[in-house]
């Protein structure tokens, strides 16, 4: 069953932030979210992928869009990836497989103890419009196929400046 439907109010799915506190996804308003899910630590794609996110995080402020990246990660892990790589958006860490599937995205095994511990969501993107909605959907099973960060930041950009619609409602 779908649960993420474009237009519709998006799940009020809780997310623990590394900096202590929660938040909720939709409630941001009158600002844009944009949730970037990732595989975890032991995904070095990941690490390429989010610093180029961190040197988009000045155009997606211009755009309103509050940015928050989260994984299945324990806190410890998402401790160390930031320590290490010195992100400064906002980090949740220990998506759940139940919130993954909210969110419907992929979740997988492990291929080994090397790679994690756990199971993990593969990555997606999810951008909520200031009504709280689920405006564009992107979703991969791949570690190596991603939405393009500057075509996102246009598309954000296109979507504001010329009021599009919620498309692909079902």
């Amino acid at each position: 069953m779908q649960t993420l439907i474009p237009g519709a109010p998006v799940p009020p799915i809780e997310l623990a932030l590394l900096d202590g506190g929660t938040r909720t996804l939709g409630t941001r308003a009158p600002h844009w979210e944009l949730l970037v899910v990732y595989r975890g630590r032991h995904c070095p794609r990941c690490k390429t992928y989010l610093a180029a996110l961190g040197e988009k995080l000045a155009e997606l402020d211009e755009l309103h869009t509050d940015v928050i990246v989260t994984s299945a990660d324990p806190l410890e892990k998402a401790q160390a990836d930031r320590d290490e790589f010195g992100w400064t958006f906002a980090l949740a860490y220990g998506l759940s497989v139940e919130q993954t599937r909210t969110l419907d995205l992929y979740v997988s095994e492990p291929a080994s103890e090397q790679e994690t511990d756990r199971p993990f969501a593969e990555p997606g993107l999810v951008l909520v419009n200031p009504d709280g909605a689920v405006q564009v959907v992107a979703r991969s099973n791949s570690a190596s196929f991603r939405p393009d960060l500057d075509v996102v930041l246009d598309g954000i950009h296109g979507i504001q400046t010329r009021g599009l619609p919620v498309r692909g409602r079902g």
